[in-house]
């Protein structure tokens, strides 16, 4: 079964410095058949004027993944992560009993574009940590690239939960599989281009739940971007 959830239907927050759409209900957007997916339970696509950004703030008991797809983004937080992330950069940060982080565009000049992404953790109480890490386009090209996973296999930043999400570019007409195991579910969202899904069409900004599926078969109608999550609760 695959469950479609247009680009149109998301949630709009629009600030004048940021726009940012919101796949789940998030801050002011507020829908109740719309609380999150399994463990995955914020998909924000974010963009940031120059300059500009979200000052320091707390959050406790999530893993927050950010990937930027273009532009320059400044992260600090109270655990001593600090860096600036690029397009194909993902940072990890479990924020377990509590940490305080920033996000700024760090140009001047660009926007930047990014994915916010909250994931709930194994349990309550984890000690606060960072990650990040380059994962570049020739790496992801029509294949899926694991970028964050439990047993931080072939790179990937680790993640303290049973979910796993992938990467990829695919070129048109490109195909890629993923097996889903008993009793798990993917979440798909589409960053740009459009996609098959199992024979279902998803287009820039659509994203999907997918359950009671043994295998996704992924094929680009045109040069497309995506998230895939494979998730156990």
């Amino acid at each position: 079964m695959i469950e479609i959830r247009k680009s149109n239907d998301r949630g709009v927050g629009r600030h004048g410095w940021l726009t940012s759409h919101h796949t789940f209900s998030f801050a002011n957007y507020y829908d109740p058949k719309q609380m999150g997916f399994r463990s995955l339970r914020v998909i924000n696509e974010d963009t940031v004027a120059p300059g500009r950004g979200f000052g320091a703030h707390q959050h406790d008991n999530m893993e927050i993944v950010s990937i930027v797809m273009q532009g320059a983004l400044a992260h600090r937080d109270s655990t001593g992560g600090e860096g600036v992330l690029r397009r194909g950069e993902v940072q990890r940060m479990s924020a377990g009993t509590g940490v305080v982080h920033s996000e700024f565009n760090g140009s001047d000049a660009e926007p930047v574009h990014f994915f916010q992404i909250w994931i709930m953790p194994e349990r309550n109480g984890i000690t606060p940590g960072y990650e990040q890490k380059l994962f570049p386009d020739e790496e992801r090209r029509n294949r899926l690239r694991v970028v964050v996973s439990p047993e931080a296999e072939e790179g990937a930043l680790k993640i303290h939960q049973d979910a796993r999400l992938y990467s990829a570019i695919l070129d048109e007409g490109a195909r890629v599989e993923h097996t889903l195991g008993a009793g798990r579910g993917a979440w798909i969202q589409v960053v740009r281009g459009s996609v098959e899904v199992n024979g279902k069409t998803l287009n820039e900004g659509d994203g999907a739940a997918i359950e009671d599926e043994a295998m996704v078969g992924i094929v680009a109608t045109r040069e497309s971007e995506f998230l895939l999550f494979d998730l156990g609760d």
